[in-house]
C-alpha cells in the first residue's frame, strides 16, 4: 500500500510553486487520458455559486482515475503572494470532497454522472502512475522540505507520514538512479556490485547485505557419477559492524539443500522471499538452522538476480542483532535492485564477450600479419636463393663447358693443321670432354627430376627388388669418386637373406642413395670415411649414410632440404653442385611415405638416416597409373570452347594450346551440336546463358556419338543450389570467372583423366 495515500499534506507555498502543482495535475490528466476525470474551480464555477464557501477553497484540482486519486486545494494570501495548500491522496478525504461537489451540482450537469463512481472511497493499487506522481511531487516540493532551507511563512507543519513517504520514495529513486548511472558509466562489474551492496545496506538499515553468486561445478559422488549442481559462494558483502562474522567465500545454504535442488526454482521465477524469523521458518532443518545461527542470521530478505533467463545469484539482506518484519515496499525495492544488477551483469558479460572476440580477432590479425610477413620473407629468401642458384649454375655450367669447348677446339685445331697430337693426350682430352658432358647431363637431369617432383608428375614404379644388389650397385658407382678423393668408402649390410627383397621404386631408392653418398663424399676431406649402413625394421628398410666430414651447424640443419640451398657463400664456393640434391632426396623419400633425419657435429661429421616403408599395395596401383597416364597421352585431347568474348577465348586458347591440347573456338551456339559431332572433342566449355547451356547439354546427352563428351560451364557466380540442379542433368563441372589458369588446366585435366579412367575400366 502506498504510504502517501494515507496522508494529508498542508503547507504554505509561493504562487510559483502552487502553479507548478496545478501543472502536475494537468500533466497527470494527459497521461491518463479520457478514462480519468479532472475537475477544477474554473470548470465548475459556472455550475456552483459560492464554490469557495461550500468547498472551503478558492482554487482546487481534483483528479479521479482507477490508477490515482489526488486532490490539490489552495487559498490565496494576497498580502504575502502565497497559497495555503492542502494535498491529499487519502480515499476518505477525496470521497467527502467529491460528495460535496456532487450534491451541489444540478441533476442535468454532465459532471454529476461522471463523479458518481468516485463517491465511495477508492484506494488504487501501487502502480507506475503513483511512482511518477510521487517523484514529480517531491521534485516540486524539495526546496520547501529541505532541512537547510528557511521557512518563508508560518503555518501548519507538514504531515510527517507524507514527508517521510516522499523522502523514502526519493531516496529509493536516488539510489536506483545512482546504480543505473554507474551501470552506464562503468563496465567494471566488481565496482558496480560493491557500490550496490554498500549503499543498499545503508539504505535498508540492515546488519549484513551480501551477493551470493552461483557457479556450476562437477562434483563426484561415492559412486563416481558426475552430478552437475548449482553451487556457489558469497562474493560481495557489506557489514554494519566488524563484530558480525563474514560470509565471504563461505559455501552457504546450498550445502543443506544439496538433496533438494528444486529449491532454486522459485528464485528462477523471480520470487522474493522474506523471512521474519529464521528459527521458526527452518526449525525442521537442523543443518540450515545451525548454519544461520553460526552466522548470526535472525531475519533475512532474498531477491533473485536472474541474468538472461538463468539464476546468476541472490541478493540477501540479514538482520543479525534483532528480528525484523519486512515491509512490502522493502521487498519490492530489493527486487528492483536485483533486476538492475542483472542488467549490469548481463552488460558486463556481453562486454567481456566482445573483449574476448576483440582480443581473439586482434590475435588473429597479429598471427595473420606475422604469417604474411613470414611468407614475404620466405618469398624474398626464395627469390634470393633462386638468384643465387642461377649464379651458381652459371658457374657450374661454365666449368664443364669450358673444358668441352676448349679441349674440342684444341683437337680440331691440331687436325686442321695436319699435326699429330700424341695418342695419350687425345685420349685424355676425350675422357675429360666425356666426363664434363656427363656432369652437365647429371645437372640437367637433376633439375628436370626436381621440376617433375614439384609439378606432381612423378609416379612411383613400385616393384620387388634386392636391397643388397641396389646397395652394391651404388657403392660401385661412387667408388671411383671416393678413390679420387682418397676417402674410405664402407658398406655395412645388416640384412638377413630372407629380408633382402623389398617393395619400392628401385630406381628412386638408388637415386636417394646416390645423392646422400655424393653429398657425403663432397664434404668429407682426404683420408676421411663414408659409411653406408642398411638394415630392416619391421615393415620398413632403413639406410644410413655417415661421414667424417665438415659437419653442419645446428641452426643450418633446417635449411638442408630447402630448394636451391647451399650452406656456404656462393662467392666463396669450394664445392660444386646445383643445391638441389638433398631437396630432391627428401621429396623422393616422402613420395615413398618415408622420413629422413639428420644428426651433425661441426668438424666431426654428419649422419643421414632414411626410413622407407614396404609398399606391396602400390604395385598394382603403379601399373594402373601407368595405364592411365598412357591413356591420357594417347586419347583425343580436342577441346571446344563456345564463347562470344574474344579476349576470354584468346586467353583460354593460349593456355590450352600451351598445355598440348587441340583447341577449337566457336563464337556462338548456333548449330553447335552438328559441329561437335564432326569435331568429336573430349571436353566442351560453354560460356552461355544457363538456359542455353541446359539445351546444348540435353542435345549432347541424347546422341550416342556425343553422350560421353564432358561439359564444363563458365559462370560469373553460382550457388550450391544451382550447381546441384545443373549437375543432376549431366553438367560435369563449372569454373567461376575471371579465369584462373592453373584452375582451368586442373579442371580440364580432371575431366579428360576421368573420362579415360572410365574407358580403361
Amino acid at each position: 500500500m502506498n504510504p502517501v495515500s494515507k496522508s494529508i499534506l498542508r503547507r504554505t507555498l509561493p504562487v510559483s510553486i502552487f502553479e507548478k502543482l496545478c501543472s502536475l495535475w494537468r500533466e497527470l490528466m494527459e497521461i491518463e487520458g479520457s478514462s480519468a476525470v479532472l475537475v477544477n474551480d474554473s470548470i465548475i464555477s459556472s455550475e456552483i455559486k459560492n464554490i469557495a464557501e461550500i468547498l472551503g477553497a478558492k482554487k482546487f484540482y481534483l483528479l479521479l482515475s482507477s490508477q490515482l486519486c489526488a486532490l490539490l486545494q489552495g487559498t490565496l494570501n494576497a498580502s504575502s503572494l502565497s497559497y495555503q495548500v492542502i494535498i491529499t491522496c487519502d480515499p476518505q478525504a477525496i470521497s467527502e470532497f467529491t460528495q460535496k461537489l456532487q450534491q451541489h451540482l444540478d441533476n442535468s450537469s454532465p459532471w454529476r454522472k461522471r463523479l458518481i463512481p468516485y463517491i465511495e472511497p477508492h484506494l488504487p493499487e501501487v502502480n507506475s502512475l503513483q511512482t511518477h506522481f510521487n517523484g514529480r511531487l517531491w521534485n516540486i516540493l524539495v526546496p520547501e522540505f529541505s532541512e537547510n532551507s528557511e521557512v518563508m511563512y508560518e503555518g501548519l507543519r507538514t504531515c510527517e507520514p507524507v514527508e517521510e513517504a516522499l523522502r523514502q520514495q526519493v531516496a529509493q529513486e536516488r539510489l536506483l538512479n545512482q546504480l543505473i548511472g554507474q551501470i552506464h558509466q562503468s563496465l567494471e562489474l566488481s565496482v558496480i556490485l560493491e557500490t550496490a551492496v554498500r549503499e543498499l545496506r545503508i539504505f535498508l538499515q540492515v546488519d549484513r547485505l551480501v551477493i551470493y553468486e552461483f557457479n556450476k561445478q562437477n562434483i563426484s559422488n561415492h559412486e563416481s557419477e558426475n552430478l552437475e549442481i548449482n553451487r556457489g559462494l558469497v562474493t560481495y558483502e557489506s557489514l554494519v559492524s566488524e563484530s558480525i562474522p563474514s560470509l565471504l567465500k563461505i559455501l552457504a545454504e546450498d550445502v543443506c539443500f544439496a538433496n533438494t535442488p528444486e529449491y532454486q526454482h522459485k528464485y528462477r521465477q523471480g520470487e522474493i522471499v522474506a523471512i521474519d524469523d529464521v528459527q521458526i521458518q527452518y526449525s525442521a532443518s537442523l543443518c540450515l538452522s545451525q548454519f544461520l545461527e553460526k552466522y548470526w542470521v535472525l531475519s533475512k530478505l532474498i531477491a533473485p538476480i536472474v541474468v538472461d533467463g538463468k539464476l546468476w545469484g541472490l541478493l540477501i539482506a540479514h538482520q543479525c542483532f534483532k528480528k525484523r518484519q519486512w515491509l512490502e515496499s522493502e521487498k519490492a525495492f530489493l527486487g528492483q535492485i536485483g533486476e538492475h544488477l542483472a542488467v549490469a551483469i548481463y552488460q558486463a558479460q556481453l562486454y567481456a564477450q566482445v573483449q574476448e572476440q576483440k582480443n581473439t580477432f586482434e590475435q588473429r590479425v597479429i598471427e595473420r600479419t606475422q604469417a604474411l610477413r613470414d611468407t614475404l620473407i620466405a618469398s624474398q629468401a626464395a627469390n634470393h636463393s633462386k638468384s643465387e642458384f642461377l649464379g651458381n649454375m652459371s658457374h657450374e655450367l661454365r666449368t664443364p663447358l669450358t673444358c668441352i669447348i676448349g679441349l674440342s677446339g684444341t683437337l680440331l685445331h691440331w687436325s686442321q693443321e695436319g699435326l699429330n697430337l700424341p695418342i695419350d693426350k687425345q685420349k685424355k682430352y676425350l675422357k675429360t670432354i666425356q666426363n664434363s658432358g656427363n656432369n652437365l647431363l647429371d645437372m640437367i637431369n637433376e633439375i628436370l627430376e626436381y621440376s617433375n617432383l614439384q609439378s606432381g608428375k612423378y609416379v612411383l614404379a613400385v616393384q620387388e627388388f634386392s636391397l643388397q644388389k641396389v646397395a652394391n650397385n651404388i657403392i660401385q658407382k661412387v667408388n671411383s669418386e671416393a678413390k679420387l678423393r682418397s676417402i674410405k668408402l664402407e658398406l655395412d649390410l645388416q640384412i638377413e637373406d630372407q629380408q633382402d627383397n623389398f617393395f619400392a621404386d628401385p630406381e628412386r631408392v638408388q637415386q636417394i642413395l646416390y645423392h646422400l653418398l655424393n653429398n657425403a663424399l663432397k664434404f668429407t676431406s682426404t683420408n676421411g670415411t663414408v659409411t653406408l649402413r642398411i638394415w630392416r625394421e619391421n615393415n620398413q628398410f632403413c639406410l644410413q649414410v655417415e661421414d667424417t666430414g665438415i659437419g653442419i651447424k645446428e641452426e643450418q640443419i633446417p635449411l638442408l632440404f630447402e630448394s636451391f640451398q647451399q650452406l656456404e657463400n656462393s662467392r666463396r664456393r669450394i664445392y660444386g653442385g646445383t643445391g638441389l640434391g638433398l631437396a630432391l632426396t627428401k621429396q623422393l623419400v616422402e613420395l615413398h611415405g618415408g622420413t629422413i633425419e639428420v644428426e651433425s657435429i661441426v668438424n666431426q661429421g654428419s649422419t643421414f638416416t632414411v626410413r622407407i616403408p614396404n609398399q606391396p599395395q602400390n604395385k598394382k596401383k603403379s601399373s594402373k597409373n601407368s595405364d592411365k597416364n598412357q591413356a591420357l597421352f594417347t586419347k583425343n585431347k580436342t577441346i571446344v570452347l563456345v564463347q562470344s568474348n574474344e579476349e576470354i577465348a584468346t586467353l583460354i586458347g593460349e593456355l590450352l594450346t600451351a598445355a598440348n591440347y587441340h583447341f577449337i573456338w566457336l563464337m556462338d551456339g548456333s548449330k553447335v551440336i552438328k559441329k561437335i559431332e564432326l569435331l568429336e572433342p573430349s571436353v566442351i566449355i560453354l560460356d552461355q546463358d544457363i538456359s542455353e547451356v541446359i539445351k546444348i547439354n540435353k542435345s549432347l546427352k541424347e546422341l550416342p556419338e556425343t553422350k560421353d563428351i564432358k561439359v564444363l560451364v563458365l559462370r560469373d557466380n553460382i550457388t550450391s543450389k544451382e550447381w546441384t540442379e545443373i549437375s543432376k542433368i549431366g553438367i560435369d563441372d563449372y569454373l567461376i570467372k575471371p579465369i584462373q589458369p592453373n584452375l582451368l588446366l586442373k579442371r580440364v585435366n580432371a575431366l579428360i583423366f576421368n573420362n579415360n579412367e572410365s574407358e580403361i575400366k
